[in-house]
């Protein structure tokens, strides 16, 4: 398990690799000479830059003066604390997904704008589950996507789930019922439901996604059990909007971060964790299995400096 997490945190220290270098390069140049206000503010624009909000870049930024104005320190003591700062700001939006400790079936909506990696976290996390002997039923219910179905399809028969569908253009709301419906007949311990993405009509979408959870709750008023946002970290702030468009019409029990590895600027959770009232449960770095994982804000803000386990 050990050599495991390690293998994990070296897969996040690399994918988090370009906003790392970044960081680090500013930095250095930052803490060349005993710490004043114009390094102070240069460290909280570079975070800033970065992507973690004005906010978070501000208290930051005043923590270090309190702690270290007119000091001189190296690197590496720099990262230290510039890593610490950083936790300080995710600790309390980190939460937990764990779908075998709850109801059978548990029940999982997962939402969010097309291409944000949706259909391919829900397929890592059905193999995930399998893996450890669940019964897993996966559900396309992004019905206007032919090649979200297929995709998901191709998920499900990699990690030996089982696998529901309907026509293109079909009611996603009936294939949801008729999904539960079935999982409680043939007792699943999980389902995994996708959904639709497209915001070029954004009161459509919503109107769908309510309507999907409306009928869940008829089968079971406590369902759905989890309704996971997926984000795109690589669209930087525009995953701030994102999350205020679902979290506030749809309501978010958790966050999934994916596709960290494809940006210059992973800060940009520290910002969605804040702005949100879901915390983040998982964070992808990378196409593998894998590669996605439950979200550790320490582990994070170490990679996110560039520092080693």
């Amino acid at each position: 398990m050990a050599e495991q997490k390690q293998g994990w945190f070296q897969r996040l220290t690399g994918g988090l690799s370009r906003s790392s270098k970044a960081m680090t390069e500013q930095v250095a140049e930052i803490f060349r000479k005993p710490l004043d206000q114009a390094q102070l503010d240069a460290l909280e624009e570079m975070l800033i830059e970065a992507d973690l909000g004005p906010q978070a870049a501000g208290r930051i930024a005043q923590a270090f003066g309190e702690a270290r104005f007119g000091k001189s320190a190296s690197e590496q003591e720099v990262k230290e604390a510039l890593a610490e700062a950083v936790a300080r700001e995710l600790v309390p939006r980190q939460g937990l997904f764990d779908p075998l400790s709850g109801p059978r079936p548990y029940i999982v909506l997962f939402i969010g704008v097309n291409g944000s990696g949706k259909t391919t976290t829900l397929g890592k996390i059905a193999a995930d589950l399998t893996a450890r002997g669940a019964r897993v039923l996966v559900v396309a219910g992004d019905t206007f996507r032919a090649a979200a179905v297929e995709q998901l399809k191709v998920w499900a028969d990699r990690s030996g789930a089982d696998f529901m569908s309907r026509d293109t253009g079909a009611d996603a709301a009936g294939l949801a019922f008729d999904a539960i419906q079935r999982a409680r007949a043939e007792a699943y311990d999980v389902v995994l439901i996708d959904t639709a993405g497209r915001l070029q009509n954004k009161q459509g979408l919503m109107d769908e996604l309510l309507k999907v959870i409306r009928v869940v709750k008829k089968i079971d008023p406590d369902a759905p059990h989890e309704t996971l946002l997926v984000l795109d970290a690589t669209v930087g702030r525009n995953a701030l909007s994102q999350e205020n468009l679902f979290g506030n019409q749809i309501g978010v029990s958790g966050i999934v971060m994916t596709k960290l590895d494809g940006t210059a600027r992973g800060g940009v959770l520290v910002p969605v964790a804040q702005a949100s009232d879901s915390p983040i449960k998982l964070i992808g770095v990378g196409e593998g299995i894998d590669d996605l994982q439950p979200f550790d804000a320490r582990a994070f803000s170490r990679s996110l400096v560039g520092l080693d386990a």
